[in-house]
């Protein structure tokens, strides 16, 4: 291990790191296609996330569904998040390849780097298959948000590429660790939730790592910048978790519900609590501050 010097983070030898995450990629990586009984049918009486972590959760409208409206509210709010998942590794895939571009394919860095792209084209067909049988169209996103996702995978660098796949990783982490215990979930659900977060782990590892390694030599601008570009891809990410079609699926207005949902205190609190992790690493590095922490905050992911 490196020495913790003028109040650098610590962190573990490039190389050594990335041999580790090759091994555990060779001993426990998994093909969907084959793991996953793709064609057992979607029990309706069943939920696809626990029902606390709904957006609508104790709000009058959650009030008026019945249950099985709620337990298709699941189903379909399951399937938006992973929508958004694919969003974002789509976006990552691509800022991998362009950091491979400029490093040695020689180096085992750069070698996991071509693994973990591998294991996100996977997660992407897995999760749209899932959205598939869960009832969901996989709705294209509001084109301000596609075009920053655009123009995001164009201009990131070191820290905002593996600072942005944090974000979204340990989100969808969060999420689909308690689900994966859960035997009122969706075996479905589960089996996804196994799989990527049991890959994801060393994502999440080779992302962290990268972070701290490249974050402490950037200048005083840069970081100023980061910061705020950062800041508005997590708001992005954040308050497109659920899209409005999904209210109208149930039979609500979508406007409306979309409305309650931002006002309520138990969903941002459901976001805070998905975010901790990362927001305990990224302030613990003083990535989150300025402006950049106000679009944090104002995407329910600092608490109420």
């Amino acid at each position: 291990m490196t020495a913790e010097v003028a109040g650098k983070p610590k962190t573990t030898d490039r190389e050594d790191i990335a041999k580790r995450l090759l091994r555990g990629s060779a001993k426990a990586s998994y093909d969907p296609l084959v793991e996953i009984d793709w064609g057992a049918p979607v029990d309706p009486d069943m939920w696809a996330i626990r029902p606390e972590r709904i957006s609508l959760y104790g709000t009058h409208l959650w009030e008026r569904l019945t249950d099985a409206q709620r337990k298709e509210l699941s189903r379909l709010e399951i399937a938006s998040i992973a929508t958004i998942g694919i969003w974002f590794e789509t976006i990552l895939m691509q800022m991998l390849v362009r950091h491979t571009y400029d490093n040695d394919p020689t180096t085992l860095h750069v070698q996991y780097a071509y693994t973990e792209i591998a294991d996100e084209c996977r997660h992407t067909v897995m999760f749209a298959k899932m959205i598939e049988k869960l009832g969901w169209e996989a709705h294209k996103l509001d084109p301000v948000a596609h075009q920053l996702g655009r123009l995001f995978k164009t201009i990131a660098h070191g820290p905002l590429i593996f600072a942005g796949a944090l974000f979204v990783e340990e989100v969808l982490d969060q999420i689909q660790r308690e689900a994966i215990p859960d035997e009122e979930i969706l075996p479905l659900v589960r089996a996804v939730a196994r799989i990527h977060v049991t890959e994801e782990a060393r994502h999440m590892r080779y992302a962290r790592e990268e972070f701290k390694r490249d974050w402490p030599r950037r200048g005083a601008l840069n970081k100023a910048y980061s910061r705020v570009v950062l800041g508005l891809v997590t708001y992005y990410s954040a308050t497109r978790l659920i899209n409005p079609k999904v209210y109208e699926q149930v039979g609500l207005d979508p406007k409306e519900a979309y409305r309650v949902a931002k006002a309520n205190p138990r969903w941002t609190d459901t976001k805070t609590w998905a975010s901790r992790k990362v927001v305990d690493t990224l302030e613990t590095a003083g990535a989150i501050s300025g402006l950049g922490r106000y679009f944090w905050k104002k995407a329910g992911l600092l608490g109420r």
